[in-house]
């Protein structure tokens, strides 16, 4: 994953007022932060799908009307799906596709009129959450999105870790360690490879599962909801999402070793899993002990745009 720009470079004139952009597949939602890290206005409106231009629009729109309302101009960091690439400055792996092969940056600082810094959102995230979330003080954090998608970010000494390739903590698309029987046959990603760890621990993926061993249809959701009124398939079926989850995990930390790992998206509200899976982790851990800790998020649903707008300004 990449950051689009180094902190090194000179800030613009901004006074104190830190304007984050997460640009999601179906809304596009902007807070804007003092240097404490209050909430001073926020805002969303729908994504204009499959529409680059308007989706470029969009984004203006909401920053001119926070500053219009607040009386002040902002830094703007923009957290979204997907990467740039350090070949050519365009978005790359982005499944909101109509930002594939697009020079989203330099667009930006066009329509906005000063230097944009932009993100990948499971990158954002990370950060969030290791600059004053669940994982504040912690050295290396490991950063989870368990939604739609599956994704990760890397966040060592307060910095994104973006990777030669552009491509730093991108852990939805290695395949799920040690398949067993139950993790066949061994599902095709959009990607185009097959056993991604995406396939089994997003959402679609869990109730994938769930529909092949029961023959039921419905959503994760509904699946963490009726595991916890003790439903006897819904329980099996996230016993089954909460080992691979662990097995996903202990190859990161036999990797990165971080502090701390948070988990993101919509999957990461089942409680159980904290408890679940670092007891299931352990036996793939090479380790006589394991100490990473295993987080929900402090921010929620807000932590991919509060860390888009500490791509400027840390508190």
């Amino acid at each position: 994953m990449v950051c689009s720009a180094p902190s090194t470079q000179r800030e613009p004139d901004i006074g104190a007022l830190s304007i984050g952009i997460d640009l999601g597949g179906t809304k596009i939602e902007l807070a804007a932060l003092d240097r404490t890290g209050a909430v001073r206005h926020r805002s969303r409106i729908d994504t204009p799908s499959h529409d680059y231009d308007a989706t470029l629009g969009a984004i203006a729109q909401l920053v001119e009307e926070a500053e219009r309302a607040l009386g002040a101009r902002g830094s703007v960091g923009v957290a979204m799906p997907g990467a740039l690439s350090l070949a050519t400055g365009r978005v790359k792996n982005a499944n909101s596709t109509w930002l594939n092969g697009r020079m989203l940056t330099e667009d930006l600082e066009r329509r906005l009129g000063r230097e944009v810094r932009v993100a990948n959102d499971a990158n954002c995230f990370a950060l969030s959450e290791a600059t004053d979330g669940a994982a504040a003080g912690a050295a290396v954090v490991f950063g989870v999105i368990l939604g739609t998608g599956v994704g990760g970010g890397i966040v060592a000494h307060g910095r994104i870790l973006e990777g030669v390739n552009a491509i730093g903590g991108e852990w939805g698309h290695n395949p799920l360690p040690l398949p067993r029987g139950d993790d066949r046959p061994l599902t095709l990603c959009w990607c185009g490879r097959r056993a991604c760890i995406e396939t089994y621990l997003s959402g679609p993926g869990l109730a994938a599962d769930h529909a092949r061993v029961t023959g039921e249809r419905t959503d994760a959701r509904e699946i963490a909801r009726r595991a916890d009124e003790d439903d006897e398939a819904c329980t099996r079926s996230l016993g089954r999402y909460a080992e691979r989850l662990a097995r996903a995990l202990a190859t990161v930390i036999n990797v990165l070793d971080p502090d701390a790992i948070v988990l993101g998206g919509g999957l990461s509200r089942i409680a159980r899993l904290y408890d679940a899976v670092p007891r299931l982790w352990a036996d793939h851990v090479f380790s006589d002990e394991v100490r990473t800790r295993l987080l929900a998020p402090l921010h929620g649903d807000a932590s991919g745009v509060r860390g888009a707008a500490w791509l400027w300004n840390r508190p």
